[in-house]
């Protein structure tokens, strides 16, 4: 893994002493709460359904047995009768395609539910044209529902074709095909499903490809509810991907089906909403029971998903332990000092455990074994790697076969590179006292949202798994800005500085682009010279390919130093090692399992207390603090409380150091640690 000062982390914002401490010693002693948009703290509160959902589950189950006894029930279909679609679907698709959409229809004339198998239509590239096969099934033959899966080659989705019958026996998608659908998708998955998972595929009217059904499109959904269904997941020690994985299963859903704003760290226990396309509370809820270390609840339907990026920030509380200083003054003085000097916005180190597998290909240019002993989620490593074993000597097709989303990554985690260099050569030469002419400052002038803005950065990162893994540096992930989010920074003048217009607060560094300034002071020179050495121009680009070029993204700003936002510290005394010493949201739910289920709103200020020969963590609740908007102002909030436990003598007993704060978007709670303990984080 690289040092940070291969990565330009080099500085601290303040001159106190760290000590030492312990970081997740329990994945208990990171938690993590996403902030959404409008501000507002997520929590798990709940695992009920909506009261009204209920009751029409109730109802449904006389609905359920009428199915079950017309299941049988499937009107005659004539070929003749849609000729003309049979036709159309020809000029569509081609004839191998019209054959087996013929197979079909005479299979659903001629047996029962359990003799129909989908099809598999040929291998298509092209999403429009798959788009407008969908749209036809939908418009011509509407008891047929058709899906995306991914096919032999893989470059190439396969629309999918099945037939559903609604709940009176006739061909639809009325409401209750999806739960017809659940009871015979086990029929559709025999002898020769599993031929085709390996590799055995003949265009045969079983072509499942092994692949769970995508609900999209099956049912009738209420007009007047959202056609999302967002949900709050609270998860212990998994990643997002993972546990979304776990749910989707249960459900019969695709992944893809799912909507987030961003992942979250694995081992931790973290909260943020999660959108699924077109999915009943009730059977969601109903998956509570049989999740381990994941819990879903707080539901509401929407008009539109989650996507990445679409929130103000995340709420941490994080506990040190084994915390050892040389007085308790130190670590007070430093848990002070976080607050109110705050650290420097670097990017962080991403932590991926490849070492082994490096030096394995080093030494022995085996790429079988190789692959063993990468890790799967390293995406752009494997297809690297797989690309190297089929053309040894095409470097560039090599780095061509890491997904395109992926290599764009890339160059965000080089503007991520050069900025780190450039903040610690700001941070060396003029200090974190003040502004110096030339310095880039926010323009107090406009509409920008001053409390967040790093929010040039779409994708959040953050300080665990983030479905892709560097060994350098994380990315500033971004997405075309618009002109009024590029022209937010202005160039500190002597005026300015003399009127004590801006506070080192309001300094900021570019993220390298093509809309974008530099500092008016040499601090720009560090950005061109740096790059320089690697042969990057960042005013033109030198070649024409857009995905490897600085130019081809807009760039932004980031703020220089950061400061924990609605900051709390409180010192702790422990005895036991593997005691909590913080009250999770699954842990509360827990406790109220014998009622029903909804715990109240956790306010966002609170103090934890350790006491005698009880695990049991009791709140002494203070006024919480109004931050409108997510960050209103940021004024410092430290609470310091010592507790100490009488069972057992000072001698026997550990330090704990616990903080609570909010962080917008892309800022790193591991920088705000590594200022606490000054120490590396790598």
């Amino acid at each position: 893994m690289a040092a940070e000062a291969d990565v330009g982390i080099l500085c601290h914002s303040s001159s106190l002493p760290g000590f030492r401490g312990v970081l997740k010693q329990r994945y208990t002693d990171f938690i993590v709460n996403e902030v959404d948009c409008d501000g507002k703290v997520i929590h798990l509160t709940s695992l009920e359904a909506p009261v009204e959902e209920n009751q029409e589950v109730l109802e449904s189950s006389s609905v359920t047995n009428e199915v079950a006894n017309k299941e049988s029930q499937i009107n005659n279909v004539n070929i003749s009768d849609h000729s003309k679609h049979i036709e159309a679907f020809e000029s569509l698709a081609g004839k191998g395609d019209v054959e087996k959409l013929k197979d079909l229809l005479d299979h659903v004339s001629a047996g029962s539910i359990e003799n129909i198998s989908p099809i598999v239509l040929s291998p298509d590239p092209d999403k429009a044209h798959r788009t407008a096969v969908h749209n036809f099934f939908k418009t011509n033959l509407s008891f047929l529902v058709t899906d995306t899966i991914d096919g032999t080659d893989p470059k190439a989705k396969c629309v999918r074709v099945r037939y559903y019958p609604n709940k009176n026996g006739t061909h639809g998608r009325g409401k209750d095909c999806r739960r017809q659908g659940d009871n015979k998708r086990k029929n559709w998955g025999g002898k020769q499903d599993r031929n085709v998972k390996r590799g055995k595929y003949d265009g045969s009217l079983s072509g499942n490809f092994g692949q769970a059904f995508d609900s999209r499109g099956a049912d009738e959904w209420p007009e007047d509810r959202g056609k999302f269904l967002r949900f709050h997941l609270c998860k212990e020690n998994k990643d997002t991907q993972e546990a979304l994985i776990v749910i989707g299963k249960m459900l019969g859903v695709q992944a893809r089906s799912f909507g987030f704003a961003g992942t979250k760290d694995k081992r931790a226990v973290t909260t943020q909403r999660v959108t699924v396309f077109k999915q009943k509370a009730s059977r969601l809820a109903a998956l509570n029971n049989r999740l381990y270390g994941i819990k879903v609840g707080d539901f509401c339907y929407v008009r539109d998903g989650l996507v990445l990026g679409q929130l103000s920030g995340n709420r941490f509380t994080i506990t040190l332990r084994g915390v050892v200083a040389e007085s308790h003054d130190i670590i007070r003085e430093a848990a002070e000092g976080l607050g109110k000097n705050g650290f420097i916005n670097y990017f962080g180190l991403q932590r991926s455990d490849i070492k082994e597998a490096r030096e394995y290909y080093k030494s022995t240019k085996n790429i079988d074994g190789t692959l063993k002993q990468m890790p799967r989620y390293l995406v752009a490593e494997r297809a690297i790697l797989a690309c190297l074993k089929k053309n040894p000597d095409n470097y560039l097709q090599a780095i061509c076969a890491i997904p395109r989303t992926l290599r764009m990554m890339y160059v965000h985690s080089y503007q991520s590179y050069l900025w780190n260099h450039a903040a610690s050569a700001r941070v060396q030469k003029y200090g974190v006292e003040k502004v110096v002419e030339g310095d880039l400052v926010y323009c107090k002038e406009t509409e920008v949202d001053k409390q967040n803005p790093n929010k040039e950065d779409k994708t959040e990162v953050s300080d665990g798994d983030t479905g892709y893994e560097f060994d350098v540096i994380d990315d500033a992930t971004e997405s075309d800005l618009s002109q009024e989010s590029v022209n937010v920074a202005t160039i500190a003048n002597a005026d300015d500085i003399a009127l004590g217009k801006y506070t080192i607060d309001d300094v900021v560094l570019p993220l390298p682009g093509s809309r974008i300034i530099y500092p008016a002071n040499d601090i720009a020179e560090t950005f061109h010279n740096l790059a320089g050495k690697d042969s990057v121009n960042l005013r033109e680009s030198s070649h024409n390919v857009k995905e490897y070029s600085i130019m081809s993204v807009t760039g932004g700003y980031r703020r220089l130093i950061q400061k924990p936002l609605d900051y709390m510290w409180n010192i702790i005394k422990y005895v036991d090692p593997t005691q909590p010493l913080v009250e999770t949201d699954l842990d509360a739910l827990a406790k109220c399992s014998n009622g029903d289920n909804i715990i109240p709103q956790k306010p966002s200020n609170e103090i934890l207390n350790v006491h005698e020969k009880s695990s049991i963590l009791e709140r002494e609740q203070k006024p919480q603090n109004n931050v409108a908007g997510g960050y209103a102002e940021d004024k410092l909030k430290t609470d310091a409380k010592e507790v100490n436990s009488d069972s057992s003598s000072e001698s026997t007993s550990h330090t704990a150091l616990q903080i609570s704060f909010t962080l917008p978007t892309s800022c790193y709670a591991t920088m705000a640690i590594r200022e606490l303990l000054k120490t590396s984080t790598s």
